[in-house]
């Protein structure tokens, strides 16, 4: 009898630890899943150092703003010269884990002489650091408290002012980052864009989401694979959302111009479709 009693305490034992460990995993948000990515040599060395670049900026500026943690968030703004709209448009840009380096500043600058009435706020979640080797982007990319990351996100929703339409784009790390911005940005989110980046995978909270997102991803990617991708198709079906995915025969980070294996043609047409995303969702 008492062997029994001890047998059942041990499968009890058991089981709720199988349970525990479950839902320890299950908890871990998609951004720290993506951080965690930095651990894994594999993935380090895809990133090779990026080329070097000095961008002189032409329009954009360095600002700050306040958060509600007590520290100022830091952004680089490129301001449209359309004072015509009561309402607002602002395109928050995501950097990727390099930090917001020359190249995100001429990305921005791009971006708001091709959508014109747009503001443009690239986002410093690295506050004020940049990396310019892989082991320190993956330090600084594990760095990232997600709390600090989310008051500077506020801060940003709150710069931008009450009448707001404002869209998101990132990618890599900034791509999560870009689903997790709309996400925090509520009513005031009109569209989505995520360059192979991780994708919120719990679909009650995707259900809050606002917006339409597009996808951006290649099938070479051996970390947000198309294994990932189609979970993500999944969930945003289950939480009846608007997902458009566009796939490239590439790899991670095939976008990236600081890469030196930038893939020209396939980061040439992936832009064409997120300037007409971007177009149609401030309308």
């Amino acid at each position: 009898m008492n062997a029994v009693i001890i047998l059942l305490m041990l499968f009890i034992s058991t089981e709720k630890k199988s349970q525990t460990q479950q839902n320890s995993c299950c908890s871990v948000s998609s951004t720290t899943q993506f951080a965690m990515l930095s651990s894994d040599k594999n993935f380090e060395r895809a990133h090779e150092s990026p080329l070097a670049f000095n961008y002189e900026a032409k329009k954009g500026k360095f600002i700050s703003f306040a958060t509600n943690d007590s520290l100022d968030g830091k952004a680089f703004l490129v301001e449209s010269d359309s004072e015509s709209d009561s309402t607002i448009r602002y395109l928050f840009v995501i950097h990727e884990w390099w930090g917001l380096n020359d190249y995100i500043q001429r990305e921005a600058e791009r971006m708001q002489e091709e959508l014109g009435d747009v503001n443009i706020l690239a986002l410093d979640l690295y506050d004020g650091k940049v990396a310019t080797t892989p082991e320190e982007a993956g330090n600084l990319m594990q760095s990232v408290s997600e709390e600090r990351a989310k008051a500077i996100i506020k801060g940003a929703i709150k710069y931008a002012g009450g009448n707001a339409k404002i869209a998101t784009i990132g990618w890599c790390f900034g791509g999560g980052w870009s689903l997790q911005t709309s996400l925090i940005a509520e009513k005031k989110s009109v569209g989505c864009i995520i360059y192979y980046g991780m994708p919120e995978k719990d679909s009650a909270k995707l259900a809050t989401l606002n917006c339409d997102v597009l996808g951006i991803f290649g099938t070479k990617d051996k970390w947000i694979s198309p294994d990932v991708v189609k979970e993500f198709e999944t969930n945003m079906k289950k939480a009846n959302k608007s997902l458009t995915v566009k796939n490239y025969d590439a790899d991670h980070a095939f976008a990236n111009p600081s890469n030196p294996h930038y893939d020209k043609k396939n980061a040439d047409d992936a832009h064409k479709y997120a300037v007409e995303f971007l177009k149609k969702s401030f309308k």
